[in-house]
């Protein structure tokens, strides 16, 4: 049968059926160019997108966690250069620097590479841990090595989405891509709320095994690096550094006056609390912040 031939109102109706499956095809997703940046934002339309100038604090100003600087430092120099390295899992106090290590790493490490490819890092919020999965099979055979970065990862209630940073994390029948790494945050060790467990246990048909299913989950982190609340000389030592990085025209005394107030005020002495305090007296002092 020719279209000349063809039923006028058959073929009506398949031009519509045509065009209906037409827009209801996913649009393919825009080729990316990895090389634009050294950094990314997986968004919720599960494509990378490019982040020209990081936020980020030079490794330097990171004072008082020397320890989970240097282990996780030299954890991801020997991933960037190919050899084995761990996921990571940066737990613990608020404000202490555990998000702005993540990236002051990358950035220190991509300064000494010379002429090597760079060691990229793509950002993944918490929301769309989800499309984890997804962004693991994206980066998957590309010639850079990554870090995948959840910011403030954790699980309450009813949220099953953790299933998916498992399968992640293990990477299924294929295993984790050789070139992938995943660097979380997270204010709890075990990344669940303590209701969230003991809730499994009550309900569950046997409690033991559920709760090490959920527990389980940190495990899948080769490393595990504390942060702790600050001393006041820790607190104090911040305040300085940035003072004299910012190159600050301000009477020491008066600072460290200053700076002790604005702790006290806010009940929290961190990296944070410090930064915040150099932002109000630059602003004082009519002084910008490089």
């Amino acid at each position: 049968m020719t279209r000349s031939s063809a039923d006028p109102a058959l073929l009506a109706v398949l031009e519509r059926i045509a065009v209906a499956l037409e827009r209801a095809a996913p649009v393919p997703a825009p080729t990316v160019d990895v090389t634009a940046a050294d950094a990314f934002l997986w968004g919720p339309e599960r494509r990378l997108i490019p982040v020209p100038r990081v936020n980020r604090v030079e490794i330097g100003l990171l004072t008082g966690i020397d320890r989970a600087r240097d282990i996780l430092a030299d954890n991801t120099r020997r991933f960037a250069a190919g050899l084995p390295a761990n996921n990571a899992l940066l737990w613990g106090a608020r404000g202490m620097g555990k998000s702005s290590l993540v990236k002051a790493v990358q950035a220190e490490i991509n300064a000494g590479r010379g002429d090597a490819p760079p060691l990229k890092l793509v950002e993944i919020h918490r929301e769309d841990i989800e499309a984890l999965p997804d962004l693991m099979v994206t980066l998957r055979g590309d010639s850079h090595r990554w870090i995948v970065f959840c910011d403030d990862l954790s699980f309450d209630g009813d949220d099953t989405s953790y299933k998916s940073l498992k399968t992640a994390l293990d990477g299924g029948i294929e295993g984790r891509p050789e070139n992938v790494l995943f660097y979380a945050t997270s204010n709890r060790r075990h990344l669940l709320a303590r209701e969230m467990v003991e809730n499994e246990r009550s309900t569950a048909i046997n409690p033991g095994e559920a709760v090490e299913e959920k527990v389980s989950l940190s495990d899948r982190f080769g490393l595990w690096l504390g942060f702790h609340k600050c001393s006041q000389d820790e607190y104090l030592a911040m305040v300085r550094a940035y003072v004299a990085h910012h190159g600050l025209d301000a009477d020491p005394d008066t600072v460290r006056a200053e700076a002790l107030e604005w702790a006290t005020t806010r009940g929290s002495r961190s990296g944070r609390t410090a930064f915040q305090y150099i932002q109000d007296l630059a602003g004082r002092l009519g002084q910008r912040l490089a």
